[in-house]
């Protein structure tokens, strides 16, 4: 006899809870970027171009001064946003189905994304290559460590096993 594995119904609202609060965060934060650009665009462009920093000058050759790429560069965190935040709320769409595997993948994918943006984007380029973490002004370092480690609580969640039910040979 054959059995699927199943999660217990409070770690499925875990995991699906999780997902759909930072599915809503991302979905806002991508909303809040296309109807207004210009706020975030600012802070792209200080960040990038490195001019509210100590300007040291074994530092400021990383620089990108050209609003072409600065502006590339935002659109494309953009895109990025609005691609977490479909996978997310499909992932959260599924929890609340009970299609476990399936939301467990598509959640994992959009959680995967948002480590990579705020881990990999924001604090390790962002913060050390681009010296963001020297700027009082435009130091986006709290809110990203804020949003990857929540992210990965989530994704630790997602990822816990699905216990195998109990079968009648395991009765006896």
């Amino acid at each position: 006899m054959t059995t699927t594995p199943t999660r217990p119904d409070g770690l499925r609202l875990a995991a699906g809870v999780l997902t759909g609060i930072l599915a809503l965060y991302i979905a806002l934060v991508a909303l809040g970027n296309i109807t207004d650009f210009g706020t975030n665009q600012s802070y792209v462009r200080h960040v990038l171009s490195m001019d509210t920093t100590f300007k040291d000058d074994n530092l400021m050759w990383r620089a990108v001064t050209s609003t072409a790429l600065e502006d590339t560069a935002y659109v494309l965190i953009i895109a990025w946003e609005s691609a977490a935040a479909l996978l997310l709320v499909r992932g959260t769409w599924l929890w609340a189905r009970g299609r476990d595997e399936a939301a467990r993948r598509w959640s994992t994918y959009g959680l995967l994304m948002l480590m990579l943006l705020f881990g990999g984007g924001f604090i390790a380029i962002g913060g050390e290559w681009f010296a963001m973490w020297q700027s009082k002004s435009w130091n986006g370092l709290e809110a990203a460590t804020r949003i990857f480690l929540i992210s990965g609580v989530a994704l630790i969640v997602n990822q816990l096993p699905a216990r195998q039910p109990r079968t009648e040979t395991d009765a006896s």
